[in-house]
């Protein structure tokens, strides 16, 4: 049996979208954490692999013999600005397997060396931005939203050059795909409309088969990403993640959540919450996720115009009438998470307003918004113990008036307290990846050579839904010393 079942139909089908890239060797590659589960998932038959054996392919020193490894051309618009080439600068595309539900999933390496694209860059990753990702991918999936998964996390033995000296590390991603919106923007900005036809046949395909079958299956294919986009967005906005980059080349048209750079998630609430150190302008703020998504999707809109119809006038009208439903489109989403989060069964005309008064109450009082959420369970024990949640608010009167209308409304729904308390719960994480206790991870492990915070953060964060009484400190917010305000991307 292949322990790499690799069927690598982009490097097949779609030749001149990439180039050739094979990883450079490091010196000393050492596994830090490998996801069995994953693997077992994808079908990887690696049962009988001893950890270095991992570690020497997972650092990119020895290569699946069905690996046809490439990097990626794509192109991206950051922070509003057109790069017509930028591409895997610093990730190499092993190949694709089948897993075992039939999806076909990529496995790529981060961090293993030069590739064409790489520019001025030396193509590797040091180790805080590889357990950055692994943190925060393997808990956006353990929360439920759609995102790329961390499969391998290795050390290389070699230092990288960054603002100081740092360790060296290889990430190994899984995604359902590596196609961005960058990616129809390389070829488009090149006039090569035959290659965007190609990627975008590909992308149907591969992500969107129901649009093979529309009347204009182009259109139909961005209805679908467009629809995909809100949801996902709508569902960052409920947790409070703040992506911090969301460049046209870290938007994938499959609708994961892709590239955590100077990613991070909200402590207090605060619409205007901007943590990447990038970002001078707040571009891509909290409350701005949205309008950039959309934005995103308007190039993504232009790329496709000359499939969608031979007149151009016409085919702009077509795209533009589906781009122009994505805000109410995330606005349904958006409530739809929010009323899970209050416990809310169905949909009524006040909710909006009732949940607008709660974050408005939380910004003014800068409250924590996961710990406020996950307090609400609390209120519907019998008896009703508002006391947790009432103490987080200074005007109680307020917070009072706004237990009462909530309450109110969850009888609307002839949910009793039991039931709208698990709605709650399943919606609320206990347990979120909290910037200072990742930061406390990646300063253990590159200053002191200590990974057991990194272990024990990805441990806790795999049931972020459960109460975990030994783990009770990983739910309190920082102190104020201990606040994380700047997050960084790492390339």
């Amino acid at each position: 049996m292949t322990a790499f079942p690799f069927d690598n139909s982009y490097a097949r089908d779609l030749e001149g979208l990439w180039l050739k890239s094979l990883p450079s060797c490091v010196s000393d590659p050492q596994l830090i954490r490998f996801n069995n589960e994953l693997a077992d998932e994808l079908g990887l038959a690696l049962a009988e692999f001893d950890d270095q054996a991992l570690a020497n392919i997972f650092a990119g020193n020895e290569l699946p013999a069905t690996a046809q490894p490439l990097a990626m051309a794509y192109a991206g618009h950051q922070f509003g600005h057109f790069s017509p080439q930028l591409g895997d600068g610093r990730a190499i595309l092993l190949g694709e397997v089948i897993d075992r539900n039939g999806m076909r999933r990529d496995i790529q390496l981060k961090g293993p060396g030069r590739t064409p694209f790489s520019r001025s860059g030396d193509g590797r990753a040091a180790l805080g931005p590889v357990l950055r990702e692994y943190i925060v991918s393997e808990f956006m999936h353990a929360a439920g939203i759609p995102a790329t998964r961390a499969l391998a996390a290795v050390l290389t033995g070699d230092e990288v050059y960054r603002e100081t000296v740092k360790p060296g590390g290889v990430f190994t991603r899984v995604a359902s795909s590596h196609i961005r919106v960058g990616t129809f923007q390389f070829f488009a900005a090149r006039g090569d409309v035959d290659a965007v036809k190609r990627l975008a046949n590909f992308t149907i395909a591969r992500h969107y088969r129901e649009a093979a079958h529309a009347e204009r299956p182009y259109l139909a294919l961005f209805e679908a990403a467009l629809e995909r986009q809100a949801q996902l967005i709508a569902k960052w906005t409920a947790i409070g993640f703040v992506h911090g980059v969301m460049n046209t080349d870290n938007m994938a048209v499959s609708g994961e959540t892709i590239d955590f750079g100077p990613c991070a998630f909200i402590d207090h609430y605060d619409p205007d919450a901007l943590f990447s150190s990038i970002d001078q302008n707040g571009r891509y703020a909290f409350s701005n996720q949205p309008l950039i998504a959309q934005w995103n999707l308007a190039r993504l809109a232009e790329t496709l115009v000359p499939l969608i119809d031979a007149d151009q006038d016409a085919a702009v009208k077509l795209v533009t009438d589906v781009l122009e439903t994505f805000p109410a489109r995330f606005e349904a989403h958006r409530l739809a998470e929010m009323r899970k989060k209050l416990g809310l069964k169905s949909a009524k005309d006040g909710d909006r307003a009732l949940i607008q008064q709660l974050l408005d109450m939380m910004q003014a009082d800068t409250i924590d918004y996961t710990v406020a959420f996950r307090a609400l369970a609390d209120c519907l024990e019998p008896g009703g113990q508002d006391s947790a949640f009432s103490a987080l608010f200074a005007d109680k009167e307020k917070t009072d008036s706004w237990l009462q209308a909530w309450r109110r409304r969850i009888a609307v729904d002839g949910t009793d307290g039991a039931s709208a308390k698990a709605i709650i719960l399943a919606a609320n994480p206990a347990y979120i990846p909290r910037n200072h206790r990742i930061e406390e991870a990646i300063r253990a492990a590159e200053d002191q050579g200590d990974l057991a915070p990194f272990h024990r953060l990805v441990d806790v964060l795999a049931k972020p839904f459960e109460d975990q009484p030994v783990n009770a400190a990983y739910q309190t917010p920082p102190l104020p010393e201990e606040r994380v305000t700047k997050t960084f991307c790492g390339t």
